[in-house]
C-alpha cells in the first residue's frame, strides 16, 4: 500500500429531501463483492416500497473493482454520480446505496445528478473518515514514578496506548507510526532522563481519525 488508505469511520445513514423526493444514502464499509451485494439486497428489503435503489461501490486498495447501478433512473444520472462521490472523497472498500422515494416532481437529468452525488457526499462529511496507517507496537518499560509523566507525554502527542502491564515495573505498549519510532524513543528518553527501555513488538495497520 503506497498511497494513503482512507475509508469511512463507520457505517452511516443520511437523508435529504429535494422537491418532495426523499433521498436516503446508506454507506457501508465492505470486504468483498458478496458483502456488497448482501447489503444492497438488505436495503431493497428494508425499503421495499421505494422507487429506486441506486448504488456504487469500490473495492481494493487501488479500487480495481468498481460497480454502479442507476436502478431505473435515466442512464448516467445516479450510479455515476454516486461513484464520483466515493472517488472525490477517496474512500476505499465502501458501498453507497441511495434510495429514492419519488415525490411527484421530476428533477431532470441535472437535478438527479446533483441529488445522487450530494447525498452520499454529505453522508461522508457527516460521519468522517479514518486513515489506515502502518504502525509499530512499541513496548515502553518504566518505573512507577514515571507513569504520570509518560501518560501526559502520550496525551500531548496523541499516541495511542494499546495495553498497560503492571509488574515490578510498568510496561506501556503504544502504537507509533513506523517512521516515527526512533524519534519517539528519543523524546521519551529525554523526558525521563534515559530511565526507559524499549522493545519493538511488530507492525500492524491501525485506523486513525482524520
Amino acid at each position: 500500500m503506497t498511497e494513503p488508505y482512507y475509508t469511512l469511520a463507520t457505517d452511516t445513514v443520511f437523508e435529504q429531501a429535494i422537491k418532495k423526493s426523499r433521498f436516503i444514502a446508506r454507506l457501508y464499509r465492505i470486504t468483498d463483492e458478496a458483502d456488497a451485494q448482501a447489503k444492497i439486497a438488505a436495503v431493497r428489503t428494508q425499503d421495499a416500497k421505494a422507487t429506486h435503489h441506486c448504488f456504487a461501490y469500490m473495492l481494493g486498495d487501488d479500487d480495481h473493482i468498481q460497480r454502479m447501478s442507476d436502478d431505473g433512473e435515466p442512464s448516467g444520472t445516479a450510479g455515476v454520480p454516486i461513484l464520483e462521490a466515493l472517488k472525490l472523497n477517496q474512500v476505499h472498500d465502501v458501498l453507497a446505496v441511495v434510495t429514492r422515494y419519488f415525490g411527484g416532481i421530476k428533477l431532470g437529468a441535472g437535478g438527479l445528478i446533483r441529488a445522487y452525488n450530494s447525498t452520499p457526499v454529505q453522508a461522508i462529511q457527516a460521519v468522517g473518515k479514518v486513515q489506515r496507517v502502518l504502525q509499530t507496537k512499541l513496548a515502553v518499560t518504566i518505573d512507577y514514578r514515571n507513569v504520570d509523566a509518560l501518560t501526559y507525554f502520550l496525551t500531548q502527542h496523541q499516541l495511542t496506548t494499546l495495553t498497560t502491564n503492571y509488574a515490578v515495573k510498568v510496561q506501556v505498549i503504544i502504537a507509533v507510526d513506523t517512521d516515527a519510532v526512533t524519534a519517539t524513543q528519543t523524546a521519551i528518553n529525554n523526558l525521563l532522563s534515559g530511565q526507559a527501555s524499549f522493545a519493538n513488538q511488530g507492525q500492524q495497520y491501525n485506523e486513525v481519525a482524520i
